[in-house]
């Protein structure tokens, strides 16, 4: 009886390498792991993740697949009771299973060190401003946002700003060397909640409001242990560290409201280091500056309502008088009957 002919191990070797790849290329463009991309630099990391997720399922592929393979080929089969063959080493496997990984591994850090290259992680581009306090404090009463999961102490007064250079964050990509941002935030972490300052407009803030396609930077600091300001949806992640300013650099490419996190675990209340950053068109960015900027620099008594109790009766039932037809003579009769 003649033989059947084998298919030749190099031609399976093909097939199986080609499956694996469409499958491995196909899941790494499908996966939907990342939340929306919102930022100029978010491409950048989601590109590099795809690369690695697509690299991680080949893998997985070929490790499981060779480990199932063998555990059904190379089983025991019924009544065998030998001894396995005697393997001591295999040179050409141990240098193309060592060879592949470097490569690869190479390989993803130098594309790493370029994406880090270009999102300004070398250079923030020069300065940024750190803050001097003086010993004074004040407590924060009217903070806009949903950031505050605490009564929060904070320097509002006796600031000094000095220019200096920072070697740490996320700066401008290597175009904008030198060039100023669109609005310059400086965010203070504390336990637990973020708070926000606008030195350009004095507004003080819990939330983080921006204009869309504007060039941002955020000046970061801590007031007691390291936090780390993160936006998945940007794909940016730096810490706030106590003593050490840091800083992150972008620019928003979509309109909405995005999460920010602390990912640093900071404490009890940690889970609770939430808030939000605001996307808006530039007019509704105006606009909310404008809006706060009036609100925080008037009295509370003239920013909410008029104090009632500096006006007499008249002028206080005046108002409703009108709105229901009654004239000040009518008004000053009843004001009589009941004094």
């Amino acid at each position: 009886m003649e033989e059947k002919e084998k298919v030749p191990v190099s031609i399976i070797t093909l097939v199986v390498g080609i499956v694996v790849t469409i499958i491995s290329l196909w899941a790494g463009q499908n996966h939907n792991l990342l939340p929306e991309a919102a930022s100029e630099q978010a491409p950048l990391v989601d590109n590099f993740f795809d690369i690695m997720f697509t690299i991680a399922i080949g893998l997985f592929i070929v490790v499981e697949g060779t480990i199932v393979f063998c555990v059904i080929k190379f089983r025991r089969r019924e009544g065998d009771d030998s001894d396995g063959a005697n393997f001591r080493e295999n040179l050409p496997l141990e240098i193309f299973w060592t060879a592949i990984p470097s490569i690869i591994v190479i390989c993803l850090g130098i594309y790493s060190v370029d994406i880090y290259r270009q999102m300004g992680g070398f250079d923030p581009n020069g300065t940024m401003v750190a803050h001097h306090h003086s010993s004074s404090h004040q407590q924060v009463a009217q903070i806009s946002g949903s950031a505050i999961a605490a009564p929060l102490i904070a320097d509002t007064e006796g600031m000094e700003s000095t220019r200096v250079a920072s070697k740490y964050g996320f700066g401008g990509n290597p175009t904008q060397a030198g060039k100023p941002a669109d609005v310059t935030v400086d965010i203070t972490g504390i336990q637990y909640g973020w708070l926000m300052n606008y030195p350009d407009s004095g507004v003080f803030a819990g939330e983080l409001h921006i204009p869309v396609n504007k060039d941002i930077q955020i000046n970061l600091s801590s007031q007691d242990v390291i936090h780390s300001f993160w936006i998945p949806a940007f794909r940016l992640k730096q810490d706030a560290i106590p003593g050490k300013d840091t800083q992150l650099r972008f620019v928003a490419t979509k309109i909405g409201e995005y999460p920010v996190y602390c990912s640093e675990l900071c404490g009890a209340y940690h889970g609770a280091m939430r808030t939000t950053v605001v996307v808006q068109t530039q007019e509704e960015y105006e606009a909310w500056v404008v809006e706060n900027t009036f609100a925080q620099k008037q009295e509370l008594n003239q920013a909410i309502a008029v104090n009632t109790a500096d006006l007499s009766d008249e002028e206080y039932l005046s108002p409703y008088s009108q709105e229901v037809g009654i004239d000040s003579e009518i008004l000053n009769q009843i004001h009589s009957a009941y004094h």
